[in-house]
This record gives C-alpha cells, structure tokens and sequence, in this order.
C-alpha cells in the first residue's frame, strides 16, 4: 500500500529574478547607507537573523500601540520598533547581495509574507490603542493588502517589481508613522472643519484612500502596458 503525502515542491529550472524599482524620494540615501552598513555587518549575522529581527520588530510595534492605552510612551516605544523594522527589513536583501548568497525565490516569498503579517500586527495593535478607530485601521489594512497582492501580480506578469508609488516607498511611509506618533504624543487630535477628530483615524481615512487611488492607477497603467504587449490574436480563419 503506497503512502501518499503532500508537500511543497519547487522546480529547479532557471529562475529570472523580477527587477526592482525603488524611485522614492529617500532611495538614493538609503541606498548609499544600507551598503555602508552591509560592509560592517559582523560574519555571524546572516539574512535570515534581519528578516527575523524585521518580524519581530512589529510584532513589538504591536505591542507598543496597546501599551499605549495605558500610557502614551507607548507611541515613542512604537517609533523605536519602526526604526528596527527597518533596518531589519531593508537590509537583509542588502547584505545577500553584498555577500553573493541571494536566494530570490525564498528571499522575495519570506520578505513579504513578513510584510503582511507585519502590516497585521501593526495595524492590530493600531486598533487596540485607542488612538485608531479599529475600522478605520481594518480598512487600512485591507487597502494594504489589495495593493500588495496588485504589486504581486504585477511582478509575475510584468518582471518588475514596484516598491515605490508617487516617490513613496516603504521607508516614507514609516517616517510618516512615526511623525504622527510625535504628533498624537503631544496632541492626539485635529480640529477638521470645526469639529475635533482623532488624528490617526484622520490619518488612517487619507491612507486608506491614497492606497486605494493608488491601486487604482497601478491596476489600469499595468492592464495597459500587458494589453500592448499581448495584442488579441487574429481570428483563425474557418475553412
């Protein structure tokens, strides 16, 4: 009797890694710092210790936002898990590539498996904090999302992987974060037209609405470059 297992299995065949696109506003600096830390990184931490650190850095952040119903500290702690994140998670693909050991397959799966369960614990502990209206911060997380899976696609069918909308990266968007942790430390609200609003929940609503404008843009602009390069075929003609 022959027993039947499942498990993954992955073709060993040529592989052609997607080619990155980063032209937010900070890439070049970025760029130049994470090589200058990649060059100093110590032998024994690999890759797969920043990918871990990046996870466990938001996990943290999580943390910090439910802490900071309790007390405010809890934004600044969050401030200091976002520079960890990234750090972690900007230089693990960095320092592969500075020691000839990428592994694209494996390293482009986790990296962003890490992001969405990033992402979700963030914006749990977002939701938890009392800060964030916890639907304003699930539709920022579904926004999210849908624009990562977009981005995702897009990578398969187009080769290139985007990183960044409108000179807007991953790196801005945690500078922002943690602006508006600073800001919501000292003031936790907005006068919007006369009446008083949460900040975050202002912030969360034009996020939401930028990813989705966004989504929106990169859907149409990448149906029309793959509707130019695959033209629908002639009719075959009946005999």
């Amino acid at each position: 009797m022959h027993r039947i297992t499942a498990s993954a299995t992955v073709d060993n065949r040529a592989f052609e890694e997607a080619a990155r696109s980063l032209t937010s506003v900070l890439a070049p600096l970025e760029k130049r710092t994470l090589l200058w830390l990649a060059h100093r990184v110590p032998r024994w931490l690999n890759s797969d210790h920043l990918t871990a650190l990046a996870l466990v850095a938001m996990l943290l952040a999580g943390f910090s936002y439910w802490l900071a119903r309790v007390t405010p500290v809890g934004l600044l702690l969050a401030v200091g898990c976002l520079a960890i994140n990234w750090l972690g998670d900007s230089l693990d693909g960095t320092l592969a590539r500075a020691r000839h050991q990428q592994r694209p397959r494996y390293g482009f799966y986790v990296d962003h498996v890490v992001d969405i369960f990033g992402a979700l614990f963030l914006l749990g502990g977002l939701s938890l904090s009392g800060y964030m209206n916890a639907y304003v911060a699930l539709a920022l997380l579904v926004a999210y999302l849908m624009l990562s899976v977009e981005a995702f696609l897009a990578t398969h069918s187009l080769g290139t992987f985007k990183m960044s909308y409108f000179k807007v990266g991953p790196t801005e968007l945690r500078i922002l974060l943690a602006i508006g942790n600073l800001a919501v430390f000292v003031h936790p609200t907005v006068n919007v037209f006369g009446h008083q609003y949460r900040l975050f929940d202002v912030g969360g609503i034009v996020g939401t609405t930028g990813l989705l404008l966004t989504l929106v843009f990169a859907a149409a602009t990448n149906t029309r470059a793959l509707y130019i390069a695959e033209p629908r075929p002639a009719p075959a003609s009946r005999r």
